[in-house]
């Protein structure tokens, strides 16, 4: 018996809104046809409500309806996070240069004019739903490896972070919720600066309280979406009082540090770019030199050090 995977079975779902019955028929018809499953809204507001309750793979998007116009549902859809890689096309009658690129500054990934030839928008829907999958997918790729990266546009805006960004920078900045869309301004400015200080590459040193926040840009990956890695960065006081007052290596100190600030064996490897195995072989040397016998006890004498 031949098992058949749902990925391969699954209909990718498109979304149709125009206000004009004729169009909405026929492109139903005509996308039905095509292996899709298609879903109308006749306009902006009633489309916004139904992805709501159902996301789809694609929207189809006409520019000039009645109501909230198909640039504003747009500019809507792409102000929500899981939302923001949706990829929306436009149709319109409307061929003047001043409609595309509001199209596209609205959030826009195509524009085709009506009326419509078939074949180009069902190519055009295609590369657009397969770019779509690459995106979502390097995404949660990067969620899995649990990496400190975040992306924004040129402006600083965020456009999506991992959950280990997330969560650092929630502790980082008290004030920010881990779901918030926005930055702290602080941070912002860091990013913008270091963008056009390096060129494009390198990295800067952030300021938080006691904390260190060491940022680096990656790479530009889109032609507005810019790659940044966020690591906490030890601070060199606290590592040369652990050092001195206690005997240990660098690392070793560097090791304690972060263990009294209670980060993992593997946190700690991210940070320090070593493997967890060699942050285990290093704290087994600094229970030996303290005469402790676990990492409680190693963390709270570390903290008895630096308040000295």
């Amino acid at each position: 018996m031949t098992m058949t995977s749902e990925a391969s079975t699954r209909r990718d779902t498109v979304l149709v809104v125009d206000d004009t019955p004729e169009t909405l028929s026929f492109l139903t018809d005509t996308l039905d046809q095509a292996g899709f499953t298609v879903l109308i809204a006749t306009d902006g507001d009633s489309a916004l409500e139904l992805v709501d309750q159902i996301t789809p793979d694609l929207v189809l998007m006409d520019a000039v309806m009645p109501g909230i116009d198909g640039f504003e549902a747009c500019r809507r859809l792409k102000r929500e996070k899981l939302l923001s890689h949706l990829p929306v096309i436009f149709m319109t009658g409307l061929s003047d240069t001043e409609h595309v690129v509001e199209g596209l500054a609205a959030g826009g990934v195509d524009y085709v004019a009506k009326p419509i030839v078939i074949d180009e928008l069902l190519a055009r829907i295609r590369v657009h739903l397969a770019n779509a999958r690459i995106a979502s997918g390097t995404h949660a790729a990067l969620d899995a490896t649990g990496r400190f990266l975040l992306a924004t546009d040129l402006s600083g805006r965020l456009l999506w972070s991992t959950p280990k960004a997330r969560a650092l920078l929630a502790e980082l900045f008290p004030g920010q919720n881990e779901q918030a869309a926005n930055l702290p301004a602080e941070l912002v400015q860091q990013l913008m600066q270091l963008r056009q200080s390096v060129k494009g590459a390198g990295t800067a040193i952030m300021e938080v309280g006691a904390r260190r926040l060491e940022i680096s840009m990656l790479s530009r990956i889109g032609p507005d979406e810019l790659l940044f890695r966020l690591a906490e960065s030890g601070t060199r006081g606290d590592e040369q009082q652990l050092q001195s007052a206690l005997l240990l290596t660098t690392r070793e100190a560097e090791v304690l540090l972060w263990i009294s600030r209670g980060k993992s064996n593997r946190e700690i490897g991210e940070i320090l770019s070593i493997s967890p195995r060699t942050v285990n072989k290093h704290l087994e040397q600094v229970f030996v030199k303290l005469g402790v016998e676990n990492r409680a006890a190693a963390a709270a004498r570390a903290v008895r050090t630096l308040a000295r």
